[in-house]
C-alpha cells in the first residue's frame, strides 16, 4: 500500500463531480447492456475516463473550480426539483400561490375557502380558493 500512497501524493483525488461522472459512466453502460446501440458503449467510457483523469491530476486549483461549479449545478437543480415538487404537490397543510404582479410565491393555509392573499413582497392583493 505504500507504493499507492507515494503515487497518489499531490494528486487531487475523488470528489463529488468524480464521483457523479463515474455514477453516469455506470448508468449508460448498464443502458448499453440492455438496449445494444453500436457505438455508445464508448460515449459510457468517457465520462469514466475523464474521471480518472481528474482523480489523477495534480492541478488542484482548477479541479476545485470544476467541482465548485458542479456543486453550484447540482444544488440549483436540487432546489428547482424542491420547488417544483412543492408546486406539484404541496405539503398537507399548505398551498403554494404566484403573485400575479411580482411572481413572488405565497404560501397559504388549505380549505379556507376563497381568501384574499396579500403578496409579501409588492402587497399586491389577489383572490385564490384554497
Amino acid at each position: 500500500m505504500n507504493w499507492l500512497r507515494r503515487f497518489m501524493y499531490g494528486r487531487y483525488g475523488l470528489d463529488q463531480f468524480t464521483r457523479a461522472l463515474i455514477i453516469f459512466s455506470l448508468i449508460l453502460s448498464v443502458i448499453t447492456t440492455f438496449f445494444r446501440v453500436p457505438g455508445l458503449i464508448i460515449i459510457a467510457y468517457l465520462p469514466f475516463l475523464y474521471a480518472l483523469f481528474r482523480a489523477l491530476s495534480k492541478d488542484y486549483q482548477r479541479r476545485t473550480g470544476e467541482n465548485n461549479a458542479y456543486l453550484r449545478l447540482a444544488g440549483n437543480v436540487k432546489n428547482k426539483l424542491n420547488h417544483l415538487k412543492l408546486w406539484l404537490v404541496g405539503t398537507k397543510s399548505h398551498k403554494y400561490y404566484t403573485c400575479p404582479k411580482c411572481k413572488q410565491t405565497v404560501r397559504v393555509p388549505r380549505g379556507k375557502g376563497k381568501i384574499a392573499i396579500t403578496c409579501p413582497k409588492c402587497k399586491n392583493e389577489f383572490v385564490r380558493r384554497t
